[in-house]
């Protein structure tokens, strides 16, 4: 087996907060471990290296893939998201970066059709 991330944990100073906004926003069901923690289980994840000085963020950019990413916008802002950074292209795909209940920084992207194949 090749050694790979499989995690991304994001600092949560309302955890109920954060639940509520990533299962509304993408639907996701988070198994709670105690008061404090909780996470999603059987996903994938891969790592970009972000070295631009006017790109690269504070902190790690979880970046999470879908379908349709007007829709997803549009339920990160009903959900409560604030966006830092409008829809835009890159290398393989679109992207928008939004702020959580916890104001950690986070994309939605969604690839390219030559990308998925």
């Amino acid at each position: 087996m090749i050694p790979h991330p499989r995690f991304i944990e994001l600092p949560s100073r309302d955890i109920d907060a954060a639940r509520s906004f990533y299962a509304a926003s993408f639907g996701w069901e988070l198994v709670g471990y105690g008061p404090s923690y909780a996470c999603t289980l059987g996903s994938g994840v891969d790592v970009g290296l972000q070295a631009d000085p006017e790109e690269v963020t504070q902190a790690p950019l979880p970046m999470i893939a879908v379908g349709d990413l007007e829709a997803t916008q549009a339920r990160v802002e009903e959900a409560g998201g604030r966006i830092v950074r409008a829809i835009f292209a890159f290398p393989g795909g679109r992207r928008f970066h939004f702020l959580d209940p916890n104001n950690n920084e986070v994309a939605a992207m969604q690839a390219d059709a030559q990308a998925d194949s």
